[in-house]
């Protein structure tokens, strides 16, 4: 039977099944043009562009293109579109609040989408991390702390304040907000060379990396679309979007290395939880020291006192472990139900090597 042939019966049977019998008259190619085809809709692209109020001069042919190219394939994105729709009504309105906070564009907020797709968790081949993508360089610069146990890049609030200081010192190297945020991107130093080299001082006439050349425009055609939902097909239903998360934040001293599990405990709440909530967290540990713990509204008033009456219980709050002859340190870690990556904390062991009569601490 040929395609044909089979896209008729299957439209004849869908007919019969609905309670009417096909036309005598249709031929099977009609049924099909009539009954099987869809129909995509044709999304022009805006006549007019600004970025941070810098007007897009979409009056030269090949900017017309590039954007062209960006807006296709982001307006045609459905399940993507929809995701950023309802992480949107999460993040947008803290966002939108610490940008006039900062005498900053409303615009940047577009580029935490471009670069995370609004989740807190998105990582790169690069190393970058975060819902602003800093690479480990960067983020040290702009105050995020990275170590073993905690990655601040992965912290929504202090990630986003650093992307706005690093954005704000970008403008005011370059003067211009596209050329800024394409410096986001590839670097600023790669900008400064690329205008000193080709004697242009406009992101639209640079010849620049393909990510970057094609970053801002992006960013432009994820504006562009969640800015007008409506007008390129997407109606989100209210309530379907994904709304602030309402969290206690604690400020805790911890004297010792601490296990998340422990504090999941004193605030009666899962270890999932606990991680959800403060992706920042990337080891089964805290240090010693002060940190601040957000858990769920209403769970952080006893939290501090409730986490030292758990630690009360655990006397020493390690125990020591004299590795015997021929064991590993996977093996103990199963033993006490913690990490091997834990042990190696807890130890400042830099590999995975234990040896026999040496005595390591485990967190209870």
């Amino acid at each position: 039977m040929t395609a044909l042939k089979k896209a008729y019966v299957s439209v004849a049977v869908m007919i019969f099944l609905m309670g009417a019998a096909p036309a005598a008259t249709w031929s099977s190619a009609q049924t099909v043009a009539q009954m099987g085809a869809m129909q995509v809709p044709f999304y022009s692209i805006p006549t007019r562009l600004d970025f941070c109020g810098e007007p897009v001069p979409l009056d030269m042919e090949e900017v017309r293109e590039r954007f062209d190219r960006e807006f296709t394939i982001v307006v045609y994105s459905h399940a993507q579109v929809f995701l950023w729709l309802k992480r949107a009504q999460r993040f947008f309105p803290w966002i939108e609040k610490q940008l006039v906070h900062n005498n900053l564009p409303n615009d940047l907020k577009y580029v935490a989408v471009a670069e995370s797709d609004l989740l807190v968790g998105a990582t790169s081949p690069a190393k970058a991390a975060g819902p602003w993508q800093f690479i480990p360089s960067t983020g040290s610069n702009y105050g995020l702390s990275q170590t073993g146990q905690i990655d601040e890049r992965r912290d929504f609030e202090l990630a986003s304040n650093s992307a706005f200081r690093y954005l704000r010192d970008l403008q005011a190297m370059f003067q211009n907000w596209t050329l800024a945020v394409a410096a986001y991107n590839c670097g600023e130093k790669r900008i400064q060379e690329e205008i000193r080299r080709q004697k242009v001082n406009s992101y639209y006439l640079l010849k620049l990396p393909m990510e970057t050349e094609r970053y801002i425009f992006r960013i432009l055609a994820i504006k562009e679309v969640l800015s007008n939902p409506a007008k390129y097909g997407y109606m989100l239903p209210k309530g379907a979007g994904y709304q602030p998360v309402r969290t206690d934040r604690v400020a805790l001293n911890l004297k010792h290395t601490t296990p998340l599990q422990m504090i999941a405990e004193a605030a009666s709440i899962t270890y999932r939880e606990l991680k959800v909530l403060n992706p920042a967290f990337i080891s089964d540990t805290l240090p010693k020291g002060s940190h601040t713990v957000k858990v769920p509204e209403g769970k952080g008033r006893e939290l501090p006192q409730r986490l030292d009456a758990l630690l009360a219980t655990y006397q020493p709050p390690f125990v020591h472990h004299k590795v015997a002859r021929g064991e590993t340190l996977s093996g103990i870690a199963a033993k006490y139900q913690v990490s091997a990556r834990s042990i190696c904390e807890w130890n400042q062991l830099k590999g995975n090597k234990v040896l026999a009569g040496q005595t390591l601490k485990i967190a209870r």
